[in-house]
């Protein structure tokens, strides 16, 4: 991102939901972003994901500009180069947890079988092998976020984004979907995380910080300020 600022209008009035930001998320890097309710931190997420744009500046993911892109070619990008993972799970009711994890690989056409495989492989991995035709609602809580966690992997995505992953956990099942965010951090995955939870931020390389829309802060794990 450079010089990236953000507004809209609620009821008449200006919202300047980012201010000239400059963030540059380097290939396998695990980076929190942290900062006040209102500061910036979901809308700058959205625009890494693709769900929104920018009023101004310029967003490159993986070297391409985003903002002329087409709406098919941003569903595109979606889905085979972004994963995302929300505080409130967002596990269809009606799915079971395979099937909620074949989800994004029906959207690319993928044979069922394949589907199927891919999905309980998945699972399998996140320690869910015995809880494939479980609905959502039969599921705890740390249970439903590491479907989630499927779901937004199964199709090998470059980048993962959270959105407050632990919000909804205790402290313990918290640390376990944590703990799956920095194994696959390891294994050569980028990570953007939002959080307030200190805890959550001290898995990651880096914090930046955002208020009132502005970047404030971005120390790496060494303690250096900048990009």
């Amino acid at each position: 991102m450079e010089g990236v600022s953000k507004s809209y209008y609620l009821g008449g009035t200006e919202v300047r939901a980012l201010q000239d930001v400059a963030l540059h998320v380097r290939a396998g890097e695990f980076l929190a972003v942290m900062g006040p309710s209102g500061s910036g931190k979901s809308t700058l997420l959205n625009i890494v994901g693709c769900l929104d744009g920018p009023s101004a500046g310029t967003y490159r993911l993986a070297g391409e500009e985003v903002a002329g892109l087409g709406g098919d070619m941003l569903a595109r990008i979606r889905n085979r180069q972004l994963g995302f993972v929300f505080q409130t799970f967002n596990l269809l009711p009606r799915l079971n947890a395979v099937e909620n994890v074949e989800v994004p690989l029906l959207y690319r056409g993928l044979p069922g079988r394949e589907r199927r495989r891919l999905a309980e492989e998945t699972l399998s991995l996140l320690g869910l092998g015995d809880r494939l035709r479980h609905f959502p609602t039969t599921l705890s809580g740390g249970e439903q976020q590491r479907v989630a966690i499927a779901r937004a992997i199964v199709g090998q995505p470059a980048v993962l984004l959270a959105d407050e992953p632990t919000g909804n956990l205790d402290s313990v099942r918290g640390k376990e979907i944590m703990d799956i965010f920095r194994d696959l951090n390891v294994k050569g995955m980028t990570v953007v995380t939002i959080t307030h939870d200190a805890e959550v931020a001290r898995y990651a390389h880096r914090t930046v910080r955002l208020r009132d829309g502005r970047l404030v802060d971005g120390r790496d794990d060494a303690g250096r300020l900048g990009q």
